[in-house]
């Protein structure tokens, strides 16, 4: 049977729902919490989530068995800019197991690199694809 809308809705904010307090419970962060919808400013699906410097992460839950990597990064990185995050990644839905902890991450190197360097720190240049 093919989800409704209505049952998607349901299952994608379940899905925050599970995420938002995994991370508050494992972060020890209470102010994480699901982010409330703001239309076509959207800044990510949780809330008050930082890097190991303090940096903002916007970050977009997903819970469909379709995947839409490209749509999903750049769904992530427009929510980054619209909260004035650090970066945006994508949290989706491992099938086969409910454990917030085994979901799947999905990010651009660029954005691990992002999340990896200090704030005093340069990123390395950028090098052109098939270029050493």
């Amino acid at each position: 049977m093919a989800r409704s809308r209505a049952s998607a809705k349901k299952a994608g904010t379940a899905f925050e729902r599970l995420i938002s307090d995994h991370l508050k419970r494992e972060l020890g962060i209470q102010e994480i919490d699901r982010m409330p919808k703001t239309g076509a400013l959207d800044k990510g699906d949780v809330s008050n989530v930082r890097d190991s410097h303090g940096r903002l992460i916007a970050i977009e839950c997903k819970n469909t068995t379709k995947m839409s990597l490209p749509a999903w990064t750049t769904q992530a990185h427009t929510e980054a800019t619209n909260y004035q995050a650090h970066t945006g990644i994508t949290i989706h839905k491992r099938h086969g197991t409910t454990a917030p902890g085994s979901q799947w991450v999905t990010m651009t190197v660029d954005d691990l690199i992002k999340l990896l360097t200090t704030p005093n720190q340069k990123a390395p240049p950028r090098r052109e694809a098939g270029k050493q």
